[in-house]
């Protein structure tokens, strides 16, 4: 047959790898900064300026200089830069230059369109960029790993539909005939990801021109949807496509062959197939439907089998070449990233058990466990893949062996640093929260004590942090220092004997997976099948029946002035550290005030969109917040967290004091949530929105000003209504609206017929 010639693009693997460095940085930088104001809330005002005496400023002393920053450098919002600039621009960077570089390899053929190749990377890296820019302005869903507004969510679908053409098109023109495992996990990712973006993200924007949008579901949907998409991202952007790095690039820099194709195929179809179902495992006792909490935590426990054949599968891949390890970085990287992913998908099926969750859940055991995963088996599959590329794609050997032994020295010391701190903490506050005095009080009732007895384990997890960084600088060192000494080569030459055309039928004596290697269209079918039956098992019920969210009577709308509030919550990214969801145990019923012994019922969200329960408690839970303090505190508490709770490490927020509400808005948000989403206002609510936030602006700065004294006289000499327009009004409506729908005597629960 025919030997053809042709060439692979290295130039567009050279565009994603640089990338992936670049933004791997900022990233890391993002997730430093975050972890230092954990225990170093004064970061922004040592920054921008500030008003107290007791903290050294580079600014003039004047708070102003925090003010005109309006929240942009926030913890809320440098939290959500961190994980979207750690998972959508480092770790979909490296999948994509990987990718991009072995599918060629893999299939004897260039990439189907370098045009379209180029239109990928711009349109992501545009993306990026764009959500740096929406993020800082606090402009965003707050749906974990998802908070990206509908312009960017639609940018981010276009990007990855090109993607997905050019990957499948270059299959169909291939050169080898039956498809390599990295490549199913490459189809199995690009399916997963796109059903899961595009029905999580589904939203009605308040109008084409600007950038707010509201959840097409509410409440307990809008959970159970999220945390299928939020569980899954891990799945099929963190975990699946990096193990189809692994497949190709662990086997190439041990000079080994994968241990098992057997247990290869066991490992991608079960994966595929169980990862889907395990997403409610996240929301244990909270009010999602307790069958689907069951079937969250049974599929969580069957996911240790497939995740741990995939992490023996590379590890026996080694098998023979251990020798190598000792001398050769790289593989020092993939063995502790294997082992990593090992850890945390053993980590993780425990944390869904409930008798585990109801301890470790909201805690920083969580973080611990994520960082395990992200810091371990995305970091160092990264560093790995960069360090096998760079010497092959410059033809040179890297510049100091040295330095990226030290490199990973460093970053190995930066996760034992980073979780095992955070895994004390977790534990530390699991157990403070629930502990009783022996006359039936909280041992522990002040929130801060909780959180004053961990600030040690912050401070140890930021310098894990730093020693990871440190790490990745000297990468950087490195690799410009290789760059420069060698010599890219842009196209590399290549030929193979072109595909013989054969019947797309099975052969006699033809294994059945054997048959599907070479019909992509059909394990593409059958990918999108096994990834579908979990995902329509546990979505479509939810969704469709209404018996699953009973309705509360005594639950009604938020008020124009408390949807605004809400908004604000959301832009400033509260729910980062607080939730608003109370579990059915005593502890939390007796801490978070529960009225009747009332914890959150299903009901009581229904119109939330999007729903607010959160991940994670820095602060207390939020949920029963409505009446328990004082508007007054509230203010005071904005302005200065340290002033109404000592120790505090909630940030400053007077931005919302200095600022005048947007209200242009306002009618038009009732105005879409009742005529899509049904929520029962009235014409008449409407058509008086703008005097119905008037009236109850003014009636919580009368009780601001009759609680605080000193309030009232700073306001003497300002215009008469001056305080009723400002943001924290709005924000404030809202807290103290929370979780007084139902703290009576008797619930009502309202027909469903």
């Amino acid at each position: 047959m025919e030997t053809q010639k042709f060439s692979y693009d290295n130039s567009i693997v050279r565009a994603f790898l640089y990338a992936t460095i670049v933004f791997g940085l900022i990233g890391f930088t993002f997730g430093l900064t975050a972890a230092l104001m954990l225990f170093y809330p004064e970061l922004p005002e040592f920054l921008f300026g500030t008003d107290d005496t007791t903290i050294k400023s580079l600014a003039s002393g004047n708070i102003q200089g925090l003010i005109n920053t309006h929240g942009a450098f926030g913890f809320g919002r440098i939290r959500m830069l961190h994980t979207n600039t750690v998972i959508f621009a480092f770790v979909c960077n490296i999948v994509y230059t990987g990718i991009y570089y072995s599918l060629q390899r893999l299939l004897k053929t260039r990439m189907y369109s370098d045009t379209l190749s180029w239109l990928h990377f711009w349109t992501w890296q545009f993306m990026i960029v764009a959500t740096f820019v929406t993020f800082f302005m606090g402009i965003n869903t707050s749906k974990e790993y998802a908070e990206h507004e509908w312009p960017i969510d639609i940018l981010i679908a276009f990007s990855w539909i090109i993607f997905g053409a050019n990957m499948f098109l270059t299959i169909a023109k291939r050169r080898v005939r039956h498809l390599y495992v990295a490549i199913w996990f490459y189809i199995g990712t690009w399916i997963a990801v796109a059903m899961l973006h595009i029905f999580n993200n589904l939203e009605v924007p308040l109008s084409f021109t600007g950038w707010k949008s509201y959840s097409a579901y509410a409440g307990v949907k809008d959970a159970i949807v999220q945390w299928w998409y939020g569980h899954n991202a891990v799945a099929f952007v963190l975990t699946t496509p990096v193990l189809g790095l692994m497949y190709y690039f662990l086997p190439k820099a041990a000079d080994r062959p994968v241990f098992s194709y057997k247990l290869s195929i066991i490992h991608f179809w079960s994966l595929i197939f169980v990862y889907i179902w395990a997403g409610p495992h996240h929301l244990q006792y909270t009010a999602l439907p307790a069958w689907a909490q069951a079937v969250g935590t049974g599929f969580s426990i069957m996911l240790i089998a497939p995740s741990w054949g995939g992490m023996l599968n590379g590890l026996l891949t080694l098998r023979g070449a251990w020798d190598k390890v000792r001398e050769n970085p790289i593989l020092k990287f993939f063995v502790v990233a294997v082992t990593c992913y090992g850890m945390a998908t053993f980590e993780g099926p425990l944390l869904a058990t409930k008798n585990i969750n109801k301890i470790g859940h909201f805690t920083d055991w969580v973080i611990g466990h994520v960082h395990l995963g992200a810091l371990g088996w995305n970091g160092f599959m990264a560093f790995g893949v960069i360090y096998y590329l760079v010497p092959i794609m410059w033809r040179t050997k890297i510049w100091s062996v040295k330095l990226a032994n030290w490199h990973f020295w460093l970053g190995t010391l930066g996760i034992i640093f980073y979780a095992v701190p955070m895994y004390i903490s977790g534990f530390t506050q699991g157990l403070m929260w629930k502990q009783f005095n022996p006359d039936g009080t909280l041992l522990w009732k002040n929130w801060l004590d909780t959180v004053t007895a961990i600030i040690p384990y912050f401070k140890m997890r930021f310098v894990g942090g730093a020693f990871y960084i440190s790490g990745a600088i000297l990468m950087i060192v490195n690799i410009v220092a290789t760059v420069r000494k060698g010599s890219f080569q842009k196209e590399v030459p290549a030929e193979a004997p072109a595909l013989a055309n054969i019947s797309k039928n099975r052969k006699e004596g033809e294994g059945t997976h054997l048959w599907l290697e070479r019909t992509p269209v059909l394990l593409g079918i059958l990918s999108f099948l096994t990834i579908s039956i979990g995902s329509s098992v546990e979505i479509i019920p939810t969704l469709s029946l209404k018996k699953s969210v009973p309705t509360i009577s005594a639950v009604k709308p938020y008020s124009p002035l408390e949807l605004e509030g809400r908004d604000i919550y959301i832009r400033e990214g509260c729910n980062a550290c607080h939730s608003q969801m109370v579990r059915p145990f005593r502890d939390e019923i007796t801490r978070f005030n529960g009225k009747n012994g009332q914890y959150s019922k299903a009901g009581e969200f229904v119109y939330d969109r999007p729903f607010l329960w959160g991940s994670k408690r820095t602060g207390p839970d939020l949920h029963r917040e409505g009446g328990k303090n004082p508007s007054s505190w509230h203010y005071k508490h904005m302005y200065n967290p340290r002033s109404t709770s000592a120790g505090s490490i909630m940030p400053r927020y007077p931005w919302l004091i200095a600022t005048d509400l947007d209200r242009s808005k306002m009618v038009a948000k009732l105005q879409l949530m009742k005529g899509a989403f049904d929520v029962p206002y009235t014409k008449a609510q409407i058509d008086s929105a703008n005097s119905w936030a008037d009236n109850q602006a003014k009636k919580i700065v009368k009780d601001i000003f009759s609680e605080a004294n000193d309030v009232k006289m700073n306001y003497v000499n300002r215009p008469k209504g001056e305080l009723e327009k400002k943001e924290v009004i709005a924000l404030i409506s809202y807290l103290q609206r929370l979780g007084t729908d139902i703290k009576t005597t008797e619930i009502k629960t309202a027909s469903n017929n």
